[in-house]
């Protein structure tokens, strides 16, 4: 089973979080236990500022055994068009399209997806498996 992680997720075990980072190290042991572990080049991205370098935040995937999975051109045109209709549908701009690329990586490459933001991803990608 190949589990994709959001960043919120990955978040509550590096900062630690008193109120998700509990729940979130369990999501992420039973992911480990079930599997491979992956997040798109785009977590990545959003993890980097909570690091003071690129050795630390790889260093910290490589403890959770998290590896980095790219996002190619199919999973950015589904994310774009996904995208569309949301805003097409009069979806605010809080959402971009950082959040749409996550779901389509998942929905590409794994067979669940780990997040705490369950409403928006049911929304727009209600075929992942959110699996917690």
């Amino acid at each position: 089973m190949i589990t994709a992680v959001d960043t919120s997720v990955l978040l509550d075990i590096f900062l630690p979080d008193e109120h998700h980072g509990r729940t979130s190290k369990e999501w992420l042991a039973e992911a480990y236990d079930a599997g491979a572990i992956l997040v798109s080049h785009v977590v990545y991205a959003e993890l980097a500022p909570a690091f003071p370098d690129r050795e630390a935040l790889d260093r910290a995937l490589r403890e959770v055994n998290v590896v980095v999975s790219p996002i190619d051109s199919d999973m950015a045109h589904d994310a774009g068009r996904r995208w569309g209709r949301y805003r097409r549908s009069g979806g605010a701009r809080d959402r971009i399209i950082t959040d749409f690329l996550i779901g389509a990586h998942a929905v590409a490459s794994a067979d669940r997806f780990l997040t705490r933001d369950r409403g928006f991803f049911s929304s727009y990608f209600p075929e992942l498996n959110r699996g917690e």
